[in-house]
């Protein structure tokens, strides 16, 4: 067989090699549409295929040279390949929009089949509802079917009404005939008797208007002119009968039938029934016969006439806390709270009742309202007010007070609850009724200022009383000045004068109840017997300041306060707060503490040259005096003045009436303790003189001498201690402070004055030095803060030191001095000629230099 020859070779590769890359790489349309499909992975993956593996591997030794033909042939069959894949695509896109043309064509097609559908329901509607409404215009054609059957309905409504009152008319015809030919209404009372009462008054009141135009006996008719009318001024032939008065009967008997239906319709309970009867009667004079059966028979009024009536009852106990003022008021009077309490519940439960029975509900309402406030609690709010004003004042204003509480809360709670208009809030005219009847029952206790001087009575007898016993010790030690609590007795204003006799003629009024009378007595502290005498037995604890008695005042002023707070408008409450606290001021302030102030002041006066020392017992009672102060300060300045703000005016006098009393005491007690420093610094002055001029000039050997103080600063000593541990307990603050601080001033000035009075000895001057210190000491042991300046008191060693130091030393403070400048060198000098050695070279060596 011969061999092939070269191109032979060359072809048969070429088509090798082509077929090897057909097989080697396949793909079609869903490589592309593939999600994942990247170009470059696809170009690798078609130059991978047409390359053998044996070359990719590199096998078979030895590098051989690049072949590009398998390559070229992969890309030109890929190539193919794709173009044909192009075409097949294309085709299935050319297939896909004819279908969607096909499909827009179909879908208009079936748009405007739809909408010639739509139209054809809507003019088929149209003709419907024309033929419906009977505006089938000119069209004869035209379906007016409805139409007709609607004026075909109207015309057989209208017939049935013309037929219904020619029937009427024909009844009301037959019913006059008989009340004007036989006198009597028979054919009524056959209706009546069958139960048609509604139906009867009707027919009766038009019966009666025809007799008021026909009826001879009846009024004449007046027509615009004011002349009567000539058809009534005549008489009517076809009358032989008074048809007016029987007619007039007639009503008078239906409507208590009416009224007896109603009320039987009530008690089944049969609401519609009721609202029938009632809107007939509403024709019989406005209704107010029904109004009235319904609230005067009501049952909660019949039930309650009896309890109104009947005397008030509560344990004595209750009473009497009443009428304390130091005990918590017992609240409300228990049978008022019982029927305010049964008239929250009644009013709400019947308040259904009425608006289910009457169309004009509100105005049953209305009626049952001024019903219940006017007549059923207003009697009982009268006795329980009554009742309280027998016992006393205090009495009568806390039940006053209670009793408006609990019935605005009652008023209050009525509003929320709606009664008839429930859930909702009641009418603005039912609010309105329920505001008016609430200050109705109470506006006779607050005519004019009716209420204020009650609350000014009742302070005034209760302040009275309690400060009976203190004005009274005053009035009756006031010329046994014997001690302090003697002296309290110096107390000569005119109010104490007659304050016993005032009160007694007081208490024997006929104006005061026994009850009253009584309390007052035991806040007074009187025996029982000494309510009818005029002397009344006292102590010396009466005359002291007390500060329970203090607060049980200002607690009674706070409950008055309060109370007309809550009773009175608030426009009254300036002068309310003014009135009131002109008491407090005059009772607490003046009576009370100017009137131990002045004692206190009179009592220290007294001691200033007294030949024994100075009796300081008046500083004790200082303590309560400033405590009480205080709290008449605070309480005024607080709360009563804050309650005047709204009136500029009254705040002001207010203020000007708190500032004048506020100063009045506080300069009486800065005056008390004056005289009290006075006093003090006198005897101290005494002590200091009763020093021997041989204190300070002791044998040489007399070292017992200079081993403690002086008889007269011993004496001295004690005193102070005695008057400080008693200025500390009565007084505080600043007050103590500064009356310590000007004690020692007034303590270190004297003893100064008392060095220069005397010569001193190397020994004596040792026990000036030791009097010195005793006199600081106590002055450091005194709480005198920052009102004396610090080391006060070291001037009196420094002093005393002048007495004792070598003449060196003296030299060292005259330099000293001199450096101060001022009066201190000659001072120091006058200090230093009282020593023995004053005449000595090396004294006069050191003083003359200066």
């Amino acid at each position: 067989m011969s061999r092939p020859s070269a191109d032979s070779a060359s072809l048969l590769s070429h088509q090798t090699s082509r077929s090897v890359a057909n097989r080697g790489f396949q793909f079609t349309l869903d490589n592309f549409s593939n999600k994942d499909f990247i170009v470059k992975d696809f170009i690798e993956a078609l130059s991978d295929s047409a390359i053998p593996a044996a070359r990719r591997s590199g096998s078979g030794g030895g590098a051989k040279q690049f072949d590009p033909k398998p390559l070229i042939r992969s890309f030109e069959n890929a190539l193919s390949r794709l173009n044909g894949l192009s075409e097949e695509l294309e085709e299935r896109e050319n297939e896909l929009s004819a279908t969607v043309r096909r499909a827009e064509a179909q879908h208009n097609q079936n748009v405007a089949s739809l909408g010639r559908k739509l139209e054809q329901a809507i003019d088929r509607f149209q003709s419907l509802d024309n033929s419906l409404n009977g505006s089938g215009g000119d069209d004869p054609g035209s379906d007016g079917g409805g139409n007709v059957a609607v004026r075909i309905g109207e015309r057989l409504e209208e017939l049935d009404r013309q037929l219904k009152r020619a029937s009427d008319a024909k009844f009301l015809i037959v019913c006059w005939q008989e009340v004007c030919q036989r006198g009597n209404l028979d054919t009524l009372e056959d209706k009546k008797r069958r139960g048609q009462i509604v139906e009867c008054a009707s027919i009766a009141r038009q019966l009666l208007r025809i007799s008021t135009r026909l009826d001879p006996d009846g009024p004449q008719a007046v027509n615009g002119n004011g002349t009567a009318t000539n058809g009534i001024k005549k008489r009517h032939a076809g009358s032989k009968y008074p048809t007016k008065e029987i007619i007039e009967k007639f009503l008078e008997n239906l409507e208590q039938d009416l009224l007896a239906k109603f009320d039987d319709y009530y008690r089944r309970p049969n609401y519609d029934g009721m609202r029938e009867c009632a809107i007939t009667l509403k024709d019989f004079n406005d209704g107010t016969s029904v109004i009235s059966t319904y609230v005067n028979q009501h049952s909660f009024f019949i039930d309650r006439n009896q309890l109104v009536t009947e005397e008030l009852t509560g344990d004595a106990e209750t009473w009497d806390r009443l009428q304390d003022p130091d005990a918590e008021p017992p609240g409300v009077e228990p049978s008022l709270q019982s029927l305010i309490d049964e008239v929250k519940i009644v009013v709400q439960e019947e308040s259904a009742i009425i608006k289910r029975a009457f169309p004009y509900h509100e105005e049953v309402l209305i009626r049952f309202l001024q019903r219940i406030f006017q007549q059923t609690i207003a009697q009982r709010l009268e006795m329980v007010l009554q009742k309280a004003n027998e016992l006393s004042s205090l009495a009568f204003l806390r039940s006053l007070q209670a009793s408006r509480s609990y019935i605005t809360a009652l008023v209050d709670d009525l509003k929320s609850h709606g009664l008839t208009e429930a859930p909702e809030p009641v009418s603005s005219q039912v609010a309105a009724i329920l505001d008016q009847q609430l200050e109705d029952l109470f506006v006779t206790y607050f005519v004019g200022s009716s209420y204020i001087e009650r609350e000014k009575k009742n302070l005034e007898e209760l302040y009275s009383s309690l400060l009976l016993k203190f004005t009274y010790y005053h009035e009756r030690r006031r010329k046994m000045p014997t001690s302090y609590f003697g002296s309290l007795a110096q107390r000569g204003k005119e109010f104490a004068a007659s304050a016993r006799d005032a009160y007694m003629d007081r208490l024997d009024s006929t104006d005061l109840p026994p009850t009253q009378k009584a309390m007052l007595i035991r806040i007074a502290g009187l025996k029982d017997d000494q309510g009818d005498k005029k002397e009344i037995e006292t102590t010396e604890e009466d005359g002291r300041l007390s500060l329970p008695i203090a607060k049980r005042m200002l607690k009674w002023l706070a409950e008055g306060v309060g109370r007309g707070l809550e009773l009175s408008p608030a426009s009254e409450t300036p002068k309310h707060v003014q009135n009131l606290l002109n008491l407090l001021l005059t009772h607490m302030g003046e009576i009370y503490l100017e009137s131990a102030l002045d004692a206190a002041a009179d009592h220290a006066a007294s001691q200033e040259n007294l030949k024994t020392p100075p009796d300081v017992t008046h500083l004790p009672a200082l303590h309560t005096l400033t405590t009480v102060l205080h709290l008449l300060q605070t309480t005024t300045s607080t709360i009563l003045l804050p309650l005047a703000a709204p009136n500029v005016t009254i705040r002001r006098e207010i203020d000007k009436s708190i500032s004048a009393t506020m100063a009045t005491l506080e300069s009486k007690l800065s005056n008390i303790l004056n005289l009290t420093l006075t006093a003090t610094l006198n005897w101290v002055s005494k002590c200091l003189a009763q020093q021997k001029k041989g204190d300070f000039k002791p044998k040489e050997d007399d070292l017992m001498a200079a081993s403690s103080e002086t008889p007269a600063c011993q004496a001295v000593c004690q005193f102070l201690t005695r008057v400080a541990t008693q200025a500390t307990g009565a007084l505080s603050g600043r007050n103590l402070s500064l009356f310590l601080a000007e004690l020692a001033r007034g303590l270190r000035s004297l003893v100064l004055a008392h060095f220069l009075k005397f010569s001193y000895t190397q020994l004596g001057g040792i026990i000036a030095t030791k009097d010195a210190q005793r006199y600081a000491e106590i002055v450091q042991g005194w709480p005198t803060e920052e009102d004396l300046e610090p080391n006060a008191m070291d001037v009196l060693i420094d002093v005393s030191q002048l007495f004792i130091i070598q003449p060196d030393g003296l030299k060292a403070r005259l330099q000293a001095a001199q450096a101060a400048g001022g009066n201190d060198v000659a001072e120091l000098k006058a200090y230093i000629q009282k020593r023995d050695d004053w005449a000595s070279v090396r004294v006069q060596s050191v003083v003359t230099a200066f």
